[in-house]
């Protein structure tokens, strides 16, 4: 099944049609799909595929030269080919192929060959710089390890710094392209599945194969043998030493600790030392800080940005010995006791999400340069205040939105709150209000939007 990757895939289109030397690298995190998009792009097209495994040299060399050996005797055992001496011969070879044919050479997990020979990235760089004049080559780079790809392959420091020609970032698809794993499902079941797993596909089809969402995600999360089960603890290992501490700080954030100091004091580290865990995690991708968008200055959120993080910390590490012990149903109970209240925060992404996609296809009339969230202090209250969404040109609010994951209908109250609110940061007439509600408005809400000639209503079955 592939789904979606319209534009990565018509960027790499766009780059092989050149003809000339192309250096495409594209990077994200593991199970999001590099290998399938790439797979799919080459395609038809004459290709050397090499994936790079975590060990030695010399398997690798040997695995390089299958490859090469493959493609140019397809009719013959690649095994049975000589191994080349070293990579700055294999790779000659590649590119002596491509001096009159357009060929699309792909390393695969390159941080592991890397890893394996550190001259790589120097021998591929002497080679690009000379033959890239006169090359027909379509050179990709491909790895899961993102702090290795943004800092030993895209970075200043690499020996590859500057010679790469596009960088593609695969990320995990948003709610609206997860739904297409799930044409014939219940939204809201596939709702909360996003907010499970997110949009990596793996992850996804997990959840495929029919049956209720218990059903389902005892089968995907609450069991011992799925392989989501130690997913967060596997991808984590990947990208840090020491996970231990990492965890901590991800359980402390995933229980409700948003401030640095509220995170020190539950993982029992100093401010200086949970400083320097958070600015990992949000380097490999898995914590977001986040500050208020306008308004004064305050002290940074943290929040995890990973659903499958969020999730599993949430409900499956503090019931790992009753699913160890195949009996789900204390993790099942606690997770429909408060799936409602954990999709909060998913289902404002949800909604970041379809006022971006509104707004590309013109849908909607605000033009907004960003979206993010608002907290701050009400003086008239004297009391603390947040908006959900507020979208913004420079410093003048355009977009204010409240976003409700419930199973009552969005009161009028609410409406009249966000108007007030947004008047702590702009003014409310000169900016449009959004409502977004899971299961519809009240009677007064729907009257109230309709005496405000800037409120919209939009429920979750309009969105999807």
């Amino acid at each position: 099944m592939f789904i979606g990757r319209e534009h990565e895939l018509s960027t790499l289109k766009r780059l092989y049609e050149s003809d000339g030397f192309q250096f495409p690298v594209v990077y994200g995190r593991r199970r999001v799909g590099k290998t399938t998009l790439i797979s799919r792009f080459a395609s038809g097209k004459p290709t050397i595929f090499f994936t790079a495994i975590e060990n030695d040299r010399q398997i690798n060399l040997r695995n390089l030269s299958n490859a090469i050996a493959q493609f140019e005797h397809p009719d013959r055992d690649p095994k049975l080919a000589a191994v080349y001496t070293d990579f700055q011969q294999a790779f000659e070879v590649i590119f002596a192929l491509a001096q009159e044919e357009r060929i699309v050479f792909v390393i695969d997990e390159f941080p592991y060959l890397a890893k394996a020979d550190s001259s790589v990235s120097s021998i591929l760089q002497s080679l690009i710089d000379s033959n890239h004049d006169n090359s027909k080559l379509f050179l990709v780079l491909c790895g899961s390890s993102l702090s290795f790809m943004k800092e030993q392959v895209l970075g200043e420091k690499s020996p590859l710094y500057g010679r790469r020609t596009a960088q593609i970032e695969l990320k995990p698809f948003d709610f609206f392209d997860s739904t297409r794993f799930f044409p014939d499902s219940n939204p809201f079941d596939v709702a909360a599945i996003y907010g499970m797993v997110g949009g990596i596909p793996l992850y996804l089809l997990q959840f495929q194969g029919g049956g209720s969402l218990q059903e389902l995600t005892e089968r995907a999360l609450l069991d011992p043998n799925s392989i989501l089960y130690e997913e967060p603890g596997n991808l984590l290992m990947q990208e840090v030493v020491k996970a231990s501490r990492y965890n901590a700080v991800i359980d402390a954030i995933a229980g409700g600790r948003t401030q640095s100091n509220e995170i020190a004091s539950a993982v029992g580290i100093s401010s200086a030392e949970v400083t320097y865990y958070l600015k990992e995690l949000e380097r490999i991708g898995l914590v977001i800080r986040e500050k208020p968008l306008l308004g004064k200055e305050r002290r940074p959120f943290y929040r995890l940005s990973d659903n499958l993080f969020r999730f599993w910390f949430r409900f499956v590490l503090p019931y790992t010995s009753s699913i160890e012990r195949n009996m789900p149903g204390r993790a099942w109970n606690a997770i429909k006791n408060a799936l409602s209240e954990y999709m909060g925060p998913v289902f404002e992404d949800i909604c970041r999400q379809w006022l971006w996609r509104q707004a590309d296809k013109g849908a909607i009339s605000e033009k907004f340069d960003v979206l993010g969230r608002w907290w701050g202090n009400d003086p008239r209250l004297k009391q603390e205040a947040e908006i959900d969404i507020v979208g913004a040109v420079g410093h003048e609010v355009v977009l204010t939105a409240e976003c409700k994951w419930r199973n009552e209908a969005f009161p009028a109250s609410e409406l009249e709150k966000l108007r007030l609110r947004t008047d702590l940061i702009g003014k409310a007439d000169d900016a449009q209000l959004y409502a977004f509600s899971k299961t519809g408005f009240s009677d007064a809400c729907i009257e109230l939007a309709s005496q405000n000639g800037n409120a919209h209503l939009v429920s979750f079955a309009e969105m999807v």
